[in-house]
């Protein structure tokens, strides 16, 4: 199993849009078949932050993520250029 934890920071004006960037991204990417969990975040107390948690099955999985259109759609041209932080995780299950 392949986890992450993805953490993004953007301007206060651009918010709104990117909270429904990242919704719209999770809706999605929950429907590919290597998907086992795939939840956006906003961040209590600090609401220029969304954090995504991904779950998949593999790396073949991951990798087919990354060349969705709606990777791109979401992430290359709408999370990627608002941006002003990003920091990936990636996690190690210890079950």
């Amino acid at each position: 199993m392949v986890s992450l934890v993805v953490r993004f920071t953007f301007a206060p004006e651009d918010r709104a849009e990117m909270e429904e960037a990242a919704r719209l991204l999770a809706v999605e990417s929950r429907q590919e078949p290597g998907c086992i969990n795939f939840i956006a975040h906003r961040i209590e107390g600090d609401p220029d932050s969304i954090v995504i948690y991904e779950q998949y099955r593999d790396e073949a999985a991951q990798t087919a993520h990354r060349a969705s259109g709606h990777f791109k759609k979401y992430v290359v041209e709408g999370l990627f250029q608002k941006m002003k932080d990003r920091n990936r995780e990636n996690l190690i299950a210890l079950v």
